[in-house]
C-alpha cells in the first residue's frame, strides 16, 4: 500500500490555488483538435467537491444560451493547464446543488468581501 501512496505523491498537483465550494472559476483546459493543442476556457461557479488525493474532483456549472452545463474535472489531471479563481463565494452548503433549480440573477452566488 506505501508504494501506491508514493505513486499517487508524485501524481499530484502542487500549481493548484486553494479552491473552495461557491468560487466563480476559470478553468484553462488543453484540447486537442486533429495534430494542434489549444486552450479552451470553462467559466462557472464550483457547486461541488468529492474525493481526495489523485482521485478529487470537481464540478464546475455554469448557465450557457440558458441551459445549465455542468463539467466534473479531476483536479490533477494533465487536462487542466491552470485554474484562475475570479472571485470568492459566501456560501452556508457543503454542496450547491440547489442551483441547478435557479435561473438568471437567483442562480448567483453571493461575493465574498
Amino acid at each position: 500500500m506505501d508504494i501506491i501512496k508514493a505513486i499517487e505523491q508524485e501524481q499530484l498537483r502542487k500549481d493548484l490555488p486553494n479552491l473552495q465550494i461557491g468560487d466563480h472559476v476559470k478553468v484553462h483546459l488543453k484540447v486537442k483538435e486533429g495534430n494542434r493543442e489549444r486552450l479552451q476556457v470553462f467559466e462557472g461557479y464550483i457547486i461541488g467537491m468529492q474525493g481526495s488525493g489523485v482521485k478529487e474532483t470537481v464540478t464546475v456549472r455554469r448557465i450557457s444560451y440558458g441551459v445549465g452545463v455542468e463539467r466534473v474535472l479531476p483536479l490533477h489531471s494533465p487536462k487542466i493547464d491552470h485554474i484562475d479563481i475570479v472571485r470568492r463565494g459566501k456560501i452556508r452548503r457543503a454542496k450547491l446543488y440547489y442551483l441547478r433549480n435557479r435561473v438568471g440573477k437567483a442562480a448567483k452566488v453571493e461575493t465574498k468581501l
